[in-house]
């Protein structure tokens, strides 16, 4: 179960008024009087235009987000990319046994700790704000603590998404981040930007830097593009049949992934990473 956000740190995504009066079903803005619906302890700052989904793995992940434990299993297990303890040890050391604000952005359906209040632009369950993160409806200066993982790749304009996630962070407040580096296009609506090692320091470059770290490693890189590789040249240009062996590759190819248990290690491993994990503290 997912911590319930503290309603005196929301404020207006449209004016940034802090003057939000809260009703049986909604919250109203004393200045701009917009109104946000909620429903018990879930807020709701933002409604998605649907879009239809064409690709056959994002329908079957969106269908397995309702279900989140399965969904973070078979993600763990079956996706190209070899898995880590990184986040686990990072909620471990700065977010459980304190008390403080700490954030999961672009959370998904996911429920990484009690401790944890969950954001995403997606009303899924164990979602307790729906908001767009480029602008996000909390007040300066007031979260401990971050997390956003595979989400930056999404948003058209991750650079402005950070500087939110900065502006609601206190002095001194850390975030664990991981961008995707060696990774195929993978719509969740959509796709649109990778970074480098080098990109990756540039991109946090308002952080004071913990750590930079291969995040799956260079076997996940190249597992990701053969399996698309090798679907996309057996489809003879048939997106069904692409659909299909990329879904049937990926299950009977896995196992090599966890070879970066021991490669993502390697120093020049970032060449061809599948992504980094950023840890930084605000300054």
């Amino acid at each position: 179960m997912s911590n319930i956000i503290d309603k005196n740190i929301l404020i207006c995504p449209c004016c940034q008024s802090s003057r939000l009066v809260e009703n049986v079903r909604n919250f109203q803005c004393g200045s701009c009087k917009k109104k946000y619906p909620k429903v018990k302890n879930k807020y709701y700052f933002f409604k998605l235009k649907t879009s239809r989904q064409t690709d056959a793995l994002d329908k079957a992940k969106s269908l397995l987000k309702k279900y989140w434990r399965l969904y973070d299993f078979s993600i763990n297990l079956f996706s190209p990319v070899c898995p880590s303890m990184d986040l686990r040890k990072f909620i471990k050391k700065y977010i459980e046994k304190k008390k403080i604000i700490a954030l999961n952005i672009g959370s998904g359906n996911s429920d990484l700790s009690r401790r944890i209040s969950n954001i995403d632009i997606f009303p899924y369950n164990n979602v307790d704000l729906t908001c767009d993160i480029e602008n996000i409806p909390i007040k300066d200066n007031s979260v401990d603590a971050i997390i956003n993982v595979a989400v930056l790749e999404h948003v058209i304009n991750p650079e402005k998404a950070i500087k939110e996630m900065r502006r609601i962070l206190k002095k001194g407040g850390v975030i664990f981040s991981f961008f995707p580096f060696i990774q195929p296009f993978h719509a969740s609506p959509n796709d649109y930007s990778r970074r480098t090692f080098e990109g990756t320091k540039l991109f946090y470059g308002d952080f004071k830097t913990i750590e930079i770290k291969n995040a799956g490693g260079p076997t996940s890189g190249l597992l990701w593009v053969l399996q698309e590789w090798i679907a996309t040249a057996f489809s003879f240009g048939i997106k069904p049949i692409y659909q299909i062996l990329a879904i049937v590759i990926m299950f009977l190819t896995f196992p090599v992934k966890f070879l970066d248990i021991l490669f993502r290690h390697y120093p020049m491993a970032k060449n061809i990473s599948s992504g980094f994990v950023y840890i930084g503290r605000k300054k």
